[in-house]
C-alpha cells in the first residue's frame, strides 16, 4: 500500500520489510542530493565571484566607449553614423556551445575576431570612431562572459531550488511517513504476537486440565 495514500500499511512482515527497504534507498537519495546541493552552492558562489569580476572589468572600458560614440556621433551626424554601421560587415562571431555543471547543460560562448579592412574612409568621419570600433570590440570579451556567468548563475539557482525542495520532501514527507508505518507495522506485529502468546498460553492450560480430566 501507498504511504503516499495516507492510509495505514498493511501490518505484515513483508510489508515491514518492503518499507524498510524503501527507507534505506530515501535516505540514500537524501544523502545524494544533500551533496548535490552543497556542490550547487560551491559552483554559485565562484560562478558569482566571475560575474562579478567581469562586471567590474564591462562597465568602465563600456561606459568610455559610449562617451566616444557620443562624440562621434555630435561629429559626423546621425546619417553618417548609422550608414558606416550598415555597410560594416561583422569583425567579430559569437559561437555558442555548452558544457556540463553538475549534470546541468549550460551554454558557452566563445568569441572570435575577423580580419577586415575599414569600410569607411578618413575623409569625413572622426578619430573617435576608430577609438570607439577599437574599445567595442576590446570589451566585447567581457560581455560574453559577464553574460554566459549570469546564465549560468540563473540555471545553477533553478536547479539549487528544485534539489532543495526534493530534500524538504524527503525530510518533513517521504522519510517521516516510512519511519511512522515502520512503527505503526512493528507495534501491530508486537501487539499480536503477545495476543497469540496468551492465546497460546491458555490453550496449554486448557489442554493440560483435560488431559488431568481423563485420567
Amino acid at each position: 500500500m501507498s504511504i503516499a495514500s495516507g492510509r495505514r500499511p498493511l501490518p505484515t512482515k513483508i510489508e515491514l520489510i518492503r518499507i524498510k527497504k524503501s527507507l534505506q534507498v530515501a535516505n540514500s537519495v537524501h544523502k545524494i542530493l544533500e551533496d548535490k546541493r552543497d556542490v550547487l552552492l560551491r559552483k554559485l558562489d565562484e560562478i558569482i565571484e566571475e560575474a562579478t569580476m567581469s562586471r567590474d572589468k564591462m562597465w568602465e572600458p563600456l561606459s568610455e566607449a559610449y562617451r566616444f560614440l557620443y562624440n562621434t556621433y555630435l561629429k559626423v551626424g546621425p546619417t553618417t553614423l548609422e550608414s558606416i554601421a550598415m555597410t560594416t560587415p561583422s569583425q567579430i562571431d559569437v559561437t555558442t556551445d555548452v558544457k556540463p555543471i553538475v549534470d546541468i547543460q549550460v551554454p558557452t560562448l566563445r568569441i572570435s575576431e575577423k580580419e577586415s579592412e575599414l569600410t569607411y574612409g578618413f575623409a569625413g568621419t572622426s578619430s573617435s570612431l576608430d577609438t570607439t570600433t577599437m574599445m567595442m570590440r576590446q570589451v566585447l570579451p567581457h560581455i560574453c562572459r559577464a553574460a554566459e556567468a549570469e546564465n549560468t548563475i540563473f540555471r545553477l539557482a533553478k536547479e539549487l531550488e528544485k534539489t532543495q525542495r526534493l530534500i524538504n520532501a524527503l525530510e518533513y514527507i517521504i522519510i517521516p511517513s516510512y519511519k511512522d508505518s515502520i512503527k505503526f507495522i512493528a507495534s501491530t506485529l508486537e501487539e499480536r504476537e503477545r495476543e497469540d502468546f496468551v492465546k497460546l498460553k491458555h490453550l496449554k492450560a486448557i489442554m493440560e486440565q483435560r488431559k488431568e480430566v481423563t485420567l
